[in-house]
């Protein structure tokens, strides 16, 4: 079912030099401990195409499996292009960030501040971070069918009226980092598509990640697959971009991880960025919400990890509870992020104490709980 060659080798003779060493997982061990968590998975949900990258003391490895399209039968690579839903939000947030390492806007500021169409609105009242952490007051995870467009979406925001406190719950929603994100690309004059695409991806250093898949890429875009089996790709919707808009391949998400865990390879601005967007804000049972990412006490269990991306997180609302300092940069946590769309779905997990990381990309959305089994299977592993 896999790629076999999906460990270039490369990466397989730095292995070797590091085994004595303790600081590289021999190469034939990864791959049983990969094989024998991703190929059941694959059976189970009939996932017709899955790639995972293994992070691990500066060292990617990979392992492919399946095809990218079941009609055109092309096999998975490192570089195949998926959807990455909401992980996509932690672009988003890293975005906001940058504006923020650049003078361009304060997460204190009032979202009105931003945006003169929302004065005089609800948005007078309501934090840039706020919006970025889902606590402007419940919002809802989606926007109402009303609300397809830009102008109809910006109506919405004007009448909206909160039903908390602003601050008071966690209510997860599109809408309202959407909105974070719209405002981030404001306050830096330029469209949200442009910012991300032309600005910060590039200073990324991610080269095969896009919001607009180009035409001369497009023959790297995987197909997704509903839980019909049929073929599907997320369509257009208010705030698509900023909310679930992200596709990327295993590469360029490990490149991803690897700056997420070592900023200092960045300009100034980008490790002030990334800094805020590890910042943990409030907690929420076991889980602390940072910009974009949620993060845990590592090591962690299973179960709390299952716990803490669970339906019950993504749908119903939670009491915040604000720390009193915010937590920057924090010592021994794992940082993650799942994602989806109809026809894709993604996890990216990370403990940069340890120096280990896992992305685990499919085209087709399955149930988060098994992303985080065997992501937790791999960590455990590698974290010898």
């Amino acid at each position: 079912m896999h790629e076999k060659s999906h460990l270039n080798v490369r990466n397989i003779f730095i292995c070797a030099l590091l085994l004595g060493s303790g600081t590289c997982m021999a190469a034939p061990d990864l791959r049983k401990v990969v094989d024998d968590n991703v190929e059941p998975l694959m059976r189970q949900e009939q996932i017709a195409g899955l790639s995972v990258a293994v992070v691990s003391r500066g060292q990617v490895q990979y392992f492919n499996y399946g095809v990218a399209s079941k009609e055109q039968q092309q096999p998975i690579t490192q570089d195949t292009l998926f959807e990455i839903g909401s992980v996509s939000k932690t672009f988003t947030a890293t975005l906001g960030g940058y504006a923020q390492a650049t003078g361009k806007l304060k997460l204190a500021d009032k979202a009105s501040q931003h945006l003169p169409t929302l004065k005089g609105s609800a948005f007078d009242h309501i934090s840039l971070l706020q919006l970025a952490t889902y606590t402007p007051g419940g919002l809802t995870l989606q926007f109402p069918p009303s609300a397809d467009s830009a102008q109809t979406m910006l109506s919405y925001f004007q009448h909206w009226q909160p039903t908390y406190a602003p601050g008071a719950q966690r209510l997860y929603s599109n809408p309202s980092i959407g909105l974070f994100g719209y405002l981030a690309a404001q306050s830096l004059g330029q469209p949200f598509n442009t910012a991300m695409e032309n600005t910060l991806l590039p200073k990324l250093g991610l080269n095969n990640t896009y919001v607009h898949v180009r035409a001369d890429k497009a023959a790297l875009y995987a197909q997704g697959y509903d839980k019909q089996h049929k073929p599907v790709r997320v369509g257009p919707g208010a705030l698509d971009s900023e909310a679930y808009g992200i596709k990327t391949s295993a590469h360029d998400l490990a490149r991803y991880v690897l700056v997420n865990m070592h900023p200092d390879t960045l300009e100034k601005p980008l490790q002030q960025a990334i800094a805020t967007t590890h910042t943990g804000y409030y907690t929420v049972n076991g889980t602390t919400q940072a910009l974009g990412w949620e993060y845990y006490p590592y090591p962690i269990t299973l179960q709390a990890l299952i716990d803490g991306n669970s339906t019950p997180m993504a749908m119903e609302p939670h009491t915040a509870n604000w720390l009193a300092t915010p937590h920057v940069q924090p010592a021994n946590v794992l940082f993650n992020k799942t994602g989806s769309t109809s026809g894709f779905g993604a996890y990216v997990a990370y403990v940069p104490s340890k120096d280990i990381g896992v992305v685990i990309l499919a085209n087709k959305n399955y149930p988060n709980a098994e992303r985080v089994k065997v992501a937790h299977a791999i960590l455990s592993a590698v974290d010898q």
